[in-house]
C-alpha cells in the first residue's frame, strides 16, 4: 500500500472511530475565538514535541481534566505543589519542562490579555505573517514554541493554510468557516 500524501488522505484510511478522523473533521484548521481553546490547542501541541499526534488525542481528555479545562487564569497560578500532582498523573505527558511550560505560557498570554483585549485579538493583530516570522514572535513571546509546534498550533487553528487539501470535503467546511489565512487582510 502506497504512502498516504496528506493527512487528509490517512484519515480516509483510518477504521471508524479512530481518534484522527474526529479531530480531522471537526477540530483541524478551524477557527478558534475562546483564548481557553486557543491555550489549550498551544498546549497539546507542545505536548506532542517528540511524539504522535495520537498519542496526544487519546490524552486529550486527561489534559483537559488535569489542567482545569486550559483555565488560563487557574493554570498562571499553579504551585510547585501542583506541578507534582502533574508529575504522577499517568494520563498526561509527565514531562516537568512541558509542565512548566504550560504554566509560563499561561501567564504570558495573561500579559497579552492585558494589553490586546485577548489572545485571539493578539495572533489577529500579528496575522499574516509567514510561518517563519510567527516561529520567531512565539520563540520570542513563549516556552516551548519551536518550528513544528508554532506551525501545527496556526495550521490547526486557522491562520496558516494547509491543514486541508483542496480535494478533502472537509476544506470547504473549513473555508466556510472564515479561517484568518483566507480573510482579505494584508
Amino acid at each position: 500500500m502506497q504512502k498516504p500524501s496528506s493527512y487528509c488522505e490517512a484519515v480516509q484510511r483510518m477504521q471508524p472511530g479512530n481518534v484522527h478522523i474526529h479531530y480531522h473533521e471537526k477540530e483541524y484548521g478551524y477557527p478558534i475565538y475562546d483564548d481557553n481553546e486557543l491555550f489549550a490547542r498551544l498546549v497539546l501541541e507542545i505536548n506532542q514535541a517528540g511524539l504522535s499526534w495520537t498519542t496526544i488525542l487519546n490524552k486529550k481528555d486527561n489534559f483537559f481534566k488535569a489542567f482545569d479545562d486550559f483555565n488560563i487564569q487557574k493554570v498562571a497560578r499553579y504551585s510547585d505543589k501542583k506541578v507534582e500532582k502533574l508529575m504522577q498523573d499517568a494520563g498526561i505527558i509527565r514531562n516537568r519542562l512541558k509542565i512548566e511550560a504550560t504554566i509560563a505560557n499561561a501567564k504570558h498570554i495573561l500579559q497579552i490579555q492585558k494589553e490586546h483585549g485577548s489572545f485571539k485579538n493578539w495572533l489577529d493583530a500579528n496575522h499574516p505573517l509567514t510561518k517563519e516570522e510567527w516561529v520567531k514572535l512565539f520563540k520570542k513571546t513563549f516556552r516551548f514554541t519551536g518550528g513544528e509546534i508554532v506551525g501545527e498550533f496556526l495550521l490547526s487553528t486557522g491562520y496558516l493554510p494547509g491543514a486541508h487539501v483542496n480535494s478533502c470535503p472537509v476544506y470547504k467546511k473549513v473555508l466556510k468557516s472564515k479561517p484568518a489565512w483566507n480573510s482579505k487582510k494584508s
